[in-house]
């Protein structure tokens, strides 16, 4: 007898993947994404470690101080609003972020019939120095170069 439960078919998710020349004509677009996100996450998190200082206080805490306190917190909202913004702008690319402060990013691409990503860093003046397939752990970086078509040596015909 075959059951038939809801929610037991396996969702698929359809991305787009890049080729190389495609990954590198839009570098200048992800980048700045990337240094606003980075950006726009700093800011949150300073917000909350200030808010949690004011929070921290010993003692009662005064007006000025509550006030203070919810104002960092408003802050610390619109600036994780603004981080939710960048990471959308990036995922209308099937692009994702790894990690908004390191400014890590992966595009994927196909490579042996199997999902790969180029790995984006913001702080590598390449940007995109490494790659990885999707089953690697993360920290695997694989070489640009292994994927990169060579010259060929010769041709049969």
């Amino acid at each position: 007898m075959k059951r038939n439960r809801k929610g037991s078919k396996q969702r698929r998710q359809t991305i787009q993947v890049w080729t190389y020349d495609q990954a590198r004509q839009v570098l200048p677009y992800v980048e700045s994404i990337m240094r606003s996100l980075r950006e726009r996450q700093l800011e949150a998190q300073e917000h909350h470690l200030s808010a949690s200082r004011l929070a921290g206080t010993s003692g009662r805490a005064d007006r000025a101080t509550l006030v203070a306190r919810e104002e960092t917190l408003g802050a610390a909202h619109e600036a994780e609003a603004r981080v939710h913004e960048a990471l959308e702008e990036l995922h209308t690319l099937d692009i994702y972020c790894l990690d908004p402060v390191q400014g890590l990013a992966l595009i994927p691409f196909a490579q042996e019939n199997q999902l790969a990503w180029y790995i984006f860093d913001l702080f590598d003046g390449d940007f995109l120095r490494y790659w990885r397939f999707h089953r690697d752990p993360l920290e695997m970086r694989r070489p640009i170069a292994d994927v990169l078509p060579g010259p060929q040596d010769s041709v049969v015909i």
